[in-house]
């Protein structure tokens, strides 16, 4: 079984008003009900794209993902993924705990150890060196899991500690932790240890089938189960029209267009791209379409892709 979620747009790129972005969102969540099953927000207080004026209206991932748990309630919502250092790791589990409440089940808890240097410094945060981050990481999972099924949490860390830290309600069932990120020596040893879900954004098929190699070394190397674990693959632009000249037009038309990972043609070519992921191993997409704000893209999507794969 192949399922199919939406990359929502962190920042408009046509220059919309705040107010007009936020509807243009509801539009694609309302034309992608029934088809798509899941929801996806980034973690950043600041465009992350380079070529996005740093100035354009921005909104900030908890508190889409609590918006879009009331406003459409039938996708599951996840964040793609937390930079794990912006919240303390107690705030994080008893917010998750919370949305999971309110929402009835259907957060998955994307994390990682973050990468925007100059967004972490800007808002006040240190910004170690990627092994240290990711030993932020191991701790978070560690204190997050504890405050969901302990009456009282302790943990003491080299970076963090709690101390009889409660989180009440439980959240129940436990929400899927997703972790993202491909280094090979590090966060993919910390996936096999830790993680429901693994992702990474973008990349080749080859480059895919290269990092689940390492992944299933390191399952086998701590114990775990390798098929444990669902594997999830992000693009940032689906290109998909009635013929491939217009794909093709519509992609180059994308800011977010990257010919080495891009999906783009008919949707005919747009499942055979796809399928080198699902071959693989693949079970869950997060899809960005090039024509947002418009929705044709997307609906062509659902209407001749997606029956593929069911």
């Amino acid at each position: 079984m192949t399922d199919f979620g939406l990359r929502i747009p962190d920042f408009p790129v046509d220059g919309a008003p705040s107010r007009a972005f936020l509807a243009q969102i509801d539009e694609l969540m309302d034309a992608g009900r029934g088809a798509f099953v899941s929801a996806w927000v980034a973690d950043h207080f600041v465009p992350w794209a380079g070529f996005q004026d740093p100035m354009t209206p921005t909104y900030e991932c908890w508190t889409t993902l609590t918006y879009l748990a009331g406003a459409h309630k039938d996708y599951l919502l996840g964040s793609i993924v937390l930079s794990q250092s912006y919240r303390p790791p107690a705030l994080t589990a008893k917010m998750a705990a919370t949305l999971q409440e309110l929402s009835g089940g259907r957060l998955v808890l994307g994390l990682g150890a973050g990468w925007k240097k100059d967004e972490y410094l800007a808002y006040g945060y240190d910004f170690p060196a990627p092994a240290e981050r990711v030993h932020q990481l191991e701790e978070t999972v560690q204190i997050i899991r504890r405050m969901w099924t302990e009456p009282r949490a302790t943990f003491e860390g080299r970076v963090y500690r709690i101390t009889d830290a409660i989180c009440e309600p439980k959240p129940s069932p436990l929400p899927p932790i997703m972790i993202g990120g491909g280094g090979k020596k590090l966060m993919l040893r910390l996936v096999a240890r830790y993680a429901d879900w693994w992702n990474i954004p973008g990349g080749s098929a080859d480059r895919y089938a290269d990092l689940l190699a390492t992944l299933r070394a390191h399952c086998a190397d701590v114990g775990r189960e390798y098929d444990s674990i669902v594997k999830t693959w992000e693009c940032e632009c689906v290109a998909v029209a009635t013929t491939s000249a217009e794909a093709r037009r519509m992609a180059e038309g994308s800011p977010f267009y990257n010919p080495e990972d891009s999906i783009v043609g008919t949707p005919d070519e747009v499942a055979a791209q796809l399928r080198r992921y699902t071959d693989l191993g693949a079970t869950h997409f997060m899809l960005r379409f090039a024509d947002f704000p418009r929705t044709d893209a997307m609906r062509l999507f659902a209407r001749e892709v997606i029956p593929q794969f069911r």
